[in-house]
């Protein structure tokens, strides 16, 4: 055991961040789509805290070598807004048990998984970016992921842009969430230093999102990675319904 956490269950969440961080890589998310439900499934006293504290890592990996069309004017409505998100998303975890929360993350994978399977085409104003940055606020707080809703605005967007502006938005939303879980005491230290356990394998999932890229088609990639997401949200609502 690490930090009270079983050798399997610390392979299975490396094995899930690395396939989430090399999809992230490719297509702009990933890493909570794929590692949310996989971690909540093996160790939900871990969420959301842990996939929180990756999210904070990664975006700052990949933009250390890609900061090219950032959108900060649509940052700078979508970020704020996130402010009110977070909060109901910490009173939400605070509320929430430990099935509730595998409930609420199988329900939000399924709900992303057919937004973006379906490209939802929403146009990008103050109004859709202020509502995506509270909608992301609450469901990455609660669940750690909160990608999608910034994700489907940007989707017609250029692959650069859409990597780095979620990267950036990643990244300080996911600070802005775990201010909110550690101001209400709902941050454990422990997923902090499993987070930073973690590292290598956001580093081999992003040097292999560079090698798959210039062999296999995104597109590809993304249907096989929504199809995993939803294979995996099934399981851990069937597990959680049925306990």
């Amino acid at each position: 055991m690490i930090l009270g956490v079983p050798l399997w269950v610390l392979a299975v969440i490396a094995l899930a961040l690395l396939v989430g961080t090399m999809v992230q890589g490719l297509v702009g998310l990933g890493l909570g789509l794929v590692g949310a439900p996989v971690a909540t499934l093996v160790a939900p006293e871990l969420m959301p805290g842990l996939l929180l504290c990756t999210a904070v890592v990664l975006p700052v990996l990949q933009l250390a070598g890609n900061r090219e069309q950032i959108d900060w004017r649509g940052l700078a409505w979508a970020l704020p807004a996130r402010l009110p998100g977070t909060v109901l998303g910490v009173w939400l975890v605070a509320s929430f048990t430990e099935r509730q929360l595998s409930v609420a993350v199988g329900v939000m994978v399924l709900a992303a998984v057919l937004l973006t399977w379906h490209t939802v085409t929403v146009p990008i104003t103050p109004g859709t970016l202020v509502g995506a940055g509270i909608i992301s606020g609450v469901t990455s707080t609660a669940t750690s992921i909160g990608g999608p809703p910034i994700a489907i605005l940007y989707q017609h967007r250029s692959p650069v842009q859409i990597r780095s502006t979620l990267a950036v938005y990643f990244a300080l939303g996911a600070v802005i969430s775990l201010a909110g879980l550690g101001i209400s005491g709902q941050l454990q230290a422990r997923e902090i230093w499993l987070a930073a356990l973690f590292v290598p394998c956001l580093l081999v999932g992003l040097w292999l999102s560079r090698r798959v890229g210039a062999r296999v088609s995104p597109v590809r990639i993304r249907n096989i990675m929504l199809a995993v997401c939803a294979a995996s949200a099934l399981a851990l609502l069937v597990r959680a319904l049925a306990g």
